[in-house]
Order: C-alpha cells, then sequence, then structure tokens
C-alpha cells in the first residue's frame, strides 16, 4: 500500500477508525474525513501513534449535507493528486424520522446519497489513479425488504431499523450499479467496486439516540464483534491482491457471498440511480 492514497469517511471511530490505522501500518497516505474536529483531531493523534506514521491527515464534513459532501470533494482535489481508495463508510442510525439540512430524509440523506455523491464527485481521480477500488460498507440489514420507491424518504410510516435497512439496500444497489456503469466506460479499466457487511460490531452505532439507546447498546454490545474484527473485510478489500480484479461483489468476512435476491433487481439498481441523480443535481451536471 505503499504510496497509495485513501479516502475513509467516519474515519474517527469504530470500524473507520481501525481501517484508518491498520492502512496506515502498510505505508498508504490516509485520509480521514470527520464530522467533528474536536473526535477528529483526537483520532488523528491516536492513529498517527499508533501506526508510526505522519501521512495520515483529517477533513473535516457533515456528510447528510450535500454541500458539505462537494466541498470534501473540492477540498481533496486541492490537495491531493491521486486516489487509489476510496471507503465509504460513515453511517448511521436514526430512531426517529430527522431531516438533513436539504430536507431530506437523515438516513436516506447520509447512509446513501452521501455514499453516491462523493463516489461520483470524485471518480475521475480514480480512473486516473487506475487501478483503484471503491469500497462500500453496507449490512446484513439490507435483507429486511426491498426498497418503497413511492416513499423513498419514509414519510408514510418510520420504523428506524427498516428504514437504516433499506439504505443500506441502497448501497448494495448503488454498487451493482457502478459497476455495470464502470464496465461500460472505456477508460475505467482498473476501478472495481465492491459493497460489504462488517459483522455486528461493538461501536458508537446507533448511540446518537439517547440516553437510554445509549445504555440498551452499552450491554447488547457485550456480544458484539470487536471494531478489530469488524474491519476485517474493509482493509481486505482495500488492500489485498486477491481482489484486484473482483468488482461487483458483497463481501463478509472477506469473502464473496450473494446479497439478498432484490438487491440484483438492476431495474431497481437504474431506478435509484436516477432519483438519487436528481436528488444530488448530478443529473443537471
Amino acid at each position: 500500500m505503499k504510496d497509495k492514497t485513501i479516502l475513509i469517511t467516519g474515519a474517527n471511530a469504530g470500524i473507520g477508525k481501525i481501517t484508518a490505522r491498520e492502512l496506515a501500518k502498510m505505508g498508504a497516505r490516509v485520509v480521514m474525513v470527520a464530522r467533528s474536529q474536536e473526535r477528529g483531531e483526537a483520532a488523528l493523534a491516536e492513529i498517527k501513534a499508533a501506526s508510526g506514521s505522519d501521512k495520515v491527515d483529517l477533513l473535516l464534513a457533515d456528510l447528510s449535507s450535500q454541500t458539505a459532501v462537494r466541498q470534501l470533494a473540492a477540498d481533496f482535489r486541492a490537495n491531493y493528486d491521486r486516489l487509489d481508495v476510496l471507503i465509504n463508510n460513515a453511517g448511521a442510525l436514526f430512531l426517529k424520522r430527522e431531516l438533513s439540512v436539504d430536507g431530506i430524509e437523515m438516513t436516506f440523506a447520509l447512509n446513501h446519497l452521501a455514499y453516491f455523491l462523493l463516489t461520483n464527485l470524485l471518480l475521475d481521480m480514480l480512473e486516473a489513479s487506475a487501478p483503484a477500488r471503491i469500497i462500500n460498507v453496507s449490512s446484513v440489514a439490507h435483507e429486511m425488504s426491498p426498497l418503497d420507491f413511492d416513499d423513498l424518504q419514509s414519510e408514510k410510516g418510520y420504523r428506524g431499523f427498516q428504514v437504516y435497512g433499506k439504505s443500506k439496500l441502497a448501497n448494495v444497489l448503488f454498487t451493482h450499479e457502478l459497476d455495470r456503469r464502470l464496465n461500460r466506460r472505456l477508460n475505467s479499466n482498473g476501478v472495481t467496486v465492491n459493497a460489504l457487511h462488517p459483522g455486528f460490531v461493538g461501536t458508537h452505532f446507533a448511540k446518537n439516540n439517547g440516553r437510554l439507546v445509549r445504555l440498551a447498546m452499552f450491554f447488547i454490545n457485550k456480544f458484539a464483534l470487536p471494531p478489530e474484527k469488524g474491519a476485517e473485510t474493509s482493509i481486505y478489500l482495500a488492500s489485498s491482491p486477491e481482489v484486484a480484479n473482483i468488482s461487483g461483489q458483497y463481501f463478509y468476512q472477506k469473502k464473496a457471498k450473494r446479497s439478498a435476491k432484490f438487491a440484483y433487481d438492476e431495474d431497481a439498481a437504474r431506478r435509484l440511480w436516477q432519483i438519487s441523480e436528481q436528488m444530488t443535481g448530478l443529473d443537471a451536471s
């Protein structure tokens, strides 16, 4: 991984932080993305100390905001001349329906549209740096149910875990559709895209939902995987030569496996792509 440049969102905690630390140990230039400057800088110092590398940087962005995602892409372009690996890792569960600054349901905005927009804004850099890799952190929660295109923003009824699962299905549909589109682009040789389920990992996940949820997660996490174990598949997909030419797959425990049947619905994937283009303004770009 020496001289490779890697951008990781949600890199200040959980599996994102472990992924950043381990890839820095391998000699990569790691660019962390965090929402909080305080937490981001604390994680940056920790990763530098643990990895023994000073090639670790921090960029700040609230990825639920499309303006912030665009600024992140611009900041990255201004400071780096290549992108070898993009790891879309940031995500959250919201038990109550919230709206982003753009007026979009927060789970869909953060967990899907941020992946979609950031990847598309940086795709030409990935192509120019090929061989390059895109890694989308999804979840087994994507198996809950297919997307309801008549209610993508969950206005008719909001159930936090179900909405989270649909956002993770969107990650897999996006992965499959992006893989098909890359295969049709003559200049995209060497750019791969894969999704993954990290496992049930004990992190700060879902603790943004109040004191009772934090208390529940404290006990639930006693049965969860440590972040080091949960990060293994992200690290593997970012660095292993075994997957250099594998694309459009869904991984768990460092192995490709079948995702939910409805995750292979090409019509749904194309429709989601078109709606995502409209919602992010990429259709007019």
